[in-house]
């Protein structure tokens, strides 16, 4: 798995998440803590729905902190020599191998 590989499930995930807010009116941030609270939809037809919503903000979560994690790894290994340095690269779509 590649750095750019990381960003594009971020990207996905986002995309995802953006469809439910549409669709349900709410922001995933207040969705998630109601989720997690218990709170269940009246409507059964929408259980899907909020499970997979649920696991999609889950793994954009999960992402988010990998990719943190990689590139302060890569910083600290002195792979990459800064932010910039990163950023030039990752723009450039150059393969970057994340050990995560």
């Amino acid at each position: 798995m590649t750095l750019d590989d990381v960003l594009r499930d971020i990207h996905a995930m986002r995309e995802d998440l953006l469809v439910f807010e549409r669709k349900f009116g709410v922001p995933t941030e207040m969705f998630y803590e109601a989720y997690c609270n218990g709170e269940e939809p009246a409507d059964s037809s929408w259980v899907l729905d909020w499970s997979e919503w649920a696991a999609s903000y889950q793994i954009l979560q999960e992402r988010m902190e990998l990719f943190g994690n990689e590139t302060r790894r890569l910083l600290q290994s002195a792979q990459v020599s800064s932010y910039i340095d990163l950023m030039e690269r990752t723009a450039r779509h150059e393969s970057i191998p994340i050990a995560g």
